[in-house]
């Protein structure tokens, strides 16, 4: 197993590396091509704009690795900012293309939601049983940072809701894709569980 964390320039790696490791498994941090294209599991976390993390992975030569490995089914955790960049494009600060893995938008709270960005521990309502929700129970309460959020064209592509003025996707899951729009790494324990769950997937 060689679990490989995505450096693209933004995103907490080093407490998403240490969350692996509580858990009992190493992974590895690297903005090389190489290693992302040789890794058995995918992780890409971030925080930031969604143009900003797009614009740097096509300079780091990593879009095409990435893509490819979703598309040859191995195991990929997109968190925050990795949950966005599947969709087909995102809204922040304009309109710019993403992976198009999930077929749909990312676009921001409206302003007649609550405070954005939406920060701080919230509950999650699974919507159908999945592997890395192994162990979770129904409305456990993660840790979220975050103005904008996907819309998926496909509501079967959604493993797990919150609610936050709307109602919006927290998981979005198909085949070997787990995406979470909260941060595991400062969710706790169950955040841990997760980690877990996800290295444990072929």
């Amino acid at each position: 197993m060689k679990i490989v964390i995505v450096d693209y320039g933004s995103g907490n790696l080093r407490s998403v590396q240490k969350g692996f490791e509580k858990g009992g498994y190493s992974a590895a941090i690297s903005s090389s091509p190489d290693i992302v294209s040789n890794a058995t599991h995918l992780v890409v976390p971030g925080v930031g704009a969604f143009s900003e993390c797009m614009k740097n992975l096509e300079r780091l030569r990593l879009l095409k690795p990435i893509k490819e490995a979703i598309l040859a089914g191995k195991p990929y955790l997109g968190i925050c900012l990795g949950l966005q960049i599947l969709f087909t494009e995102g809204e922040e600060f304009g309109t710019f293309p993403g992976l198009d893995i999930i077929h749909g938008k990312v676009i921001r709270f409206p302003t007649n939601a609550l405070n954005v960005p939406h920060i701080g521990w919230n509950q999650i309502h699974i919507e159908r049983e999945i592997p890395c929700l192994s162990g979770i129970p129904h409305n456990s309460y993660f840790y979220f940072v975050h103005s904008y959020y996907g819309v998926p064209i496909d509501k079967r592509n959604i493993a797990a809701t919150t609610e936050y003025g709307i109602l919006i996707a927290s998981v979005i899951a198909r085949d070997n894709i787990f995406a979470c729009q909260f941060h595991p790494e400062k969710s706790q324990a169950l955040g841990l569980r997760i980690l877990v769950n996800f290295a444990q997937q072929k």
